[in-house]
């Protein structure tokens, strides 16, 4: 199946549930094919080393290969209906090298014979030699050891493949089932279950064979006002994770607001739907916000696309450096602020690190895609920008000597490039529970799951919506509103922070399909964060015209 044909069957299929892309020459397979060894490691090293040794004859100074195989099963329901099922599997080899002080890549689909991946390699090196002619500046590449024979897999309890189809489908109809009898109209439902199974081998001595599990269980349900024809729509409060099927196990409501939102180790699929169909229903007789200053509390189901917009993407120094900007642009946050090593990101509060060894986060690696070992690091400590994103190729213009481990490509058949690691918000060192930060809000408003949102090209002005939407008053929650979208800029927004729940609140979001790059490529990437409560921010009405 090509790219065009599943991007129409998923248009006609899931309105309104974005879905990950599929993986480059993606061929259609049963279920049991997706439990089928791939190729042993061995054989693996075996095509590694005959692309390395050819790239080396043909004059690199530097070669690295990737060996992947991507397994993705997608189920997607509509109320009683399967509308489909969708098995995929995309092997090859991708080869990088530098020549002549020159990047230069081949990569060949299907790839399992020494001489075909060689040929592979040597065509690398021709590109690389061609493309040097116009280089201005040969490319610096921070050492790295290598670490030898390595191997990482996901800690999952349960394999999504190795679980009947029919046991998964009668999941998501009886989730349909429960929101049609909760009030819903409509009710879209999707199950995304990834497997990358990866292999990288470079001249530096590194030889990593990974096994990469992700899994995301997403809806949208629909209640419409049968008198005038209005709707409203609750999308799930779930998260994808770096999880096997044992994500979706029932995990206790939070008693602190009486409102469900706690999902992370374990997601109650029925309980979530369920709440999401009465909820769409009252979004229908929900108060409409009055527009101005409101204190805010941001529940981690919301928080972590702030976060991804407005420090994720800011901080990955390619687009710092203007080498990026597709995807929403550049960013504000030039070298200088980092040099002056008293850039105010935000308060005293906001701790914000990235993390590419976060458990069951979906950016979670034991090495990155150019054989860096990977960790965790400051981007803004106590409010002061520390560092950003950078890789082995970039990492001399910030004067650092080795790479932050957070390289990546979306298939064997994509460069890999600088992406964002999985980055949070530090939850708060002073015990501070949900419900008593909210007791300290006099006039406020209680956000709860991601919505529509829009930043500029430099990632500074901002506007978030949400899922739902709870007027404070005087510490209490005060009902439900709707038409609520706040606004604000990057740097006054985080310096408006005052208050983060502490450990027992933390929980991660995030997403299957973080853009970037042209041709664009797309990532997985979790977000993490407890509640946080933002002073004074700017709310409008989304329904009055201006």
């Amino acid at each position: 199946m090509n790219r065009r044909d599943f991007n129409q069957l998923i248009s006609m299929g899931a309105a309104g549930i974005m879905m990950p892309a599929l993986p480059a020459f993606s061929r259609t397979v049963t279920p049991e094919a997706l439990l089928e060894p791939g190729l042993d490691v061995s054989m693996k090293k075996r095509l590694a080393d005959a692309a390395l040794n050819a790239a080396k004859s043909k004059g690199a100074t530097y070669a690295d290969v990737r060996i992947g195989r991507y397994l993705n099963q997608f189920i997607l329901t509509r109320e009683n209906k399967v509308q489909a099922i969708i098995n995929s599997e995309s092997y090859g080899v991708g080869v990088r090298v530098i020549a002549n002080g020159c990047w230069g890549f081949a990569s060949v689909g299907d790839a399992r014979d020494e001489s075909v991946v060689a040929k592979a390699a040597e065509t690398a090196v021709t590109i690389a030699k061609a493309n040097s002619r116009l280089l201005t500046e040969p490319v610096q590449l921070a050492p790295q050891k290598g670490f030898g024979e390595v191997s990482w897999k996901a800690p999952i309890k349960r394999n999504a493949f190795e679980v009947p189809v029919k046991e998964k489908v009668d999941l998501l109809l009886s989730a349909n089932s429960a929101a049609m009898q909760n009030g819903a109209n409509f009710v879209n439902n999707v199950l995304f279950q990834i497997n990358e199974q990866k292999y990288f081998a470079s001249t530096d001595g590194t030889y990593a064979d990974q096994d990469i599990h992700r899994i995301g269980p997403s809806f949208t349900v629909t209640a419409v006002d049968p008198g005038n024809g209005r709707f409203a729509t609750r999308n799930s409060l779930s998260s994808p994770m770096g999880m096997g099927y044992d994500y979706l196990q029932v995990n206790p409501k939070d008693k602190s607001t009486g409102i469900t939102t706690r999902y992370n180790k374990g997601y109650d699929m029925l309980e979530d739907i369920t709440s999401a169909a009465k909820q769409a229903k009252e979004k229908l007789s929900a108060k409409s916000v009055e527009g101005g200053k409101y204190d805010l509390v941001l529940d981690p189901s919301h928080l972590w696309l702030t976060i991804h917009e407005s420090v994720g993407h800011p901080l990955e120094l390619d687009r710092v450096l203007g080498y990026e900007a597709n995807y929403a642009g550049t960013s504000f946050v030039t070298l200088d602020k980092l040099q002056s090593k008293n850039f105010a990101y935000g308060s005293k509060e906001v701790n914000i690190v990235a993390d590419k060894t976060q458990v069951d986060s979906l950016g979670a690696v034991g090495w990155d895609d150019e054989g860096v070992k990977t960790k965790k690091w400051d981007l803004v400590r106590d409010g002061i920008l520390v560092n950003y994103q950078a890789i082995r190729d970039q990492v001399h213009i910030i004067g650092e000597k080795e790479s932050q481990g957070c390289c990546y490509a979306d298939n064997w058949s994509s460069v890999q490039f600088q992406r964002m690691a999985n980055v949070s918000l530090e939850a708060g060192k002073t015990p501070l529970s949900v419900q008593n930060m909210i007791k300290d809000v006099k006039k406020g408003i209680y956000i709860i799951g991601d919505g529509s949102f829009s930043i500029d090209q430099q990632r500074y002005n901002f506007q978030f919506g949400g899922q739902l939407f709870y007027e404070i008053k005087d510490g209490q929650i005060a009902g439900m509103l709707k038409d609520v979208a706040y606004q604000a800029n990057t740097k006054e927004f985080w310096n408006s922070c005052v208050a983060v729940c502490d450990q027992s609140d933390y929980r991660l979001g995030g997403a299957f399909n973080d853009g970037k790059g042209q041709p664009g490529q797309s990532s997985a990437v979790s977000h993490g964060s407890a509640t946080a409560r933002f002073n004074g921010v700017n709310v409008i009405n989304t329904a009055r015209k201006i």
